[in-house]
Parts: C-alpha cells; sequence; structure tokens
C-alpha cells in the first residue's frame, strides 16, 4: 500500500517546533493519534476542528502506521 500521508503531514521547524501537523493547520498529528486513542470518532474529531477533513485524519493514521513499520538498525 502506497503512503498516502505524504502530500497531507507537514513538519516545519517554524510551526510547532518542528512537530508534525496537519498541511496548512497548526494541527498536530499526535494530538489527533489521542482523540482516535481516547476513542472520540472522526465525526467528533471533525466537528471540533471543521479545518480536518476525514482524508486528513485518514493520512494521520497512515503516517502512525508507516512510523510504526520503521525498522531501526540495532547495534552492540
Amino acid at each position: 500500500m502506497a503512503s498516502t500521508w505524504k502530500a497531507r503531514i507537514v513538519s516545519d521547524p517554524q510551526v510547532l517546533r518542528g512537530k508534525p501537523c496537519v498541511r496548512d493547520t497548526r494541527i498536530p498529528v499526535a494530538m489527533i493519534l489521542g482523540y482516535l486513542a481516547a476513542r472520540r470518532s472522526t465525526q467528533e474529531i471533525l466537528r471540533e476542528y471543521p479545518d480536518l477533513t476525514e482524508a486528513d485524519i485518514d493520512a494521520v493514521l497512515d503516517y502512525a502506521r508507516d512510523l510504526a513499520d520503521f525498522e531501526l538498525a540495532v547495534t552492540a
């Protein structure tokens, strides 16, 4: 599956000290993941943050999946 988050998730040192955010917003990925972890629905999040779209939330999840799949080289 191709990564779809790359067009929607950005990291800019001038915005929130470089924390990953949804493009064209100051809404951090970590905050959206926190809402989802707290079992908030997509619709609840969209009501609270009307600048977001369902595609943005999908991109956040895709971004998190890619990070979780990242392999770190371990040296002894």
